[in-house]
């Protein structure tokens, strides 16, 4: 943890860091979208399949969505409690903070990693999948299961990132995983 003073925070101007911090949240959240629109945007263009494989990887979305959830459950409690720590000069406890924190994104990403591997066909079905369309979500869905520890390790971290006061550092290595994400889809 960042144990400089080297952000504004509790000592800026409140509505110049509400800007500051707000612009650069704003735009991860954008380039987020990035990673869907580029990733539909190449499998609908498959020949002859694009249309079914597009319809398969729809179906994939509320287990993305709770993967996400799961990295903001640990992060939206654990990074405000490690900024109150650091704004108290309580380092020692900060750092166990991110600690218990990083270890929990690591327990949580490989429970959810098995979870979704063992049942991902059953969980797939229930959401939709048709006998057409499961073949395509299963793709999808076992490449991005073994990437979860990564989704919940960037996404639960990143909120450490913000909650220091360096939202823009926090947006660039979102952006990162975008412009990756863009240069890996063709491959």
């Amino acid at each position: 943890m960042n144990t400089k003073n080297k952000s504004e925070l509790g000592f800026g101007n409140i509505k110049q860091l509400l800007f500051k911090m707000s612009l650069p949240a704003i735009l991860a959240q954008v380039i987020n979208l990035l990673y869907n629109m580029v990733d539909r945007m190449f499998i609908g263009r498959i020949p002859d399949i694009g249309a079914l494989a597009l319809t398969g990887v729809g179906v994939t979305f509320p287990i993305i969505i709770l993967i996400s959830a799961f990295a903001a459950l640990v992060s939206m409690g654990a990074a405000p409690r490690a900024s109150i720590m650091l704004g108290k000069k309580e380092n020692e406890e900060a750092e166990k903070i991110l600690g218990n924190a990083f270890t929990a994104l690591i327990v949580v990403s490989i429970i959810l990693t098995a979870i979704v591997l063992f049942f991902a066909r059953d969980i797939l079905m229930l959401l939709g999948a048709s006998t057409d369309t499961i073949e395509y979500s299963l793709q999808y869905i076992n490449i991005y299961a073994l990437g979860t520890i990564f989704v919940q390790l960037t996404l639960g971290l990143n909120a450490f990132i913000t909650a220091q006061g360096f939202a823009k550092v926090s947006m660039q290595t979102i952006l990162i995983g975008a412009i990756l994400n863009i240069i890996l889809d063709p491959i």
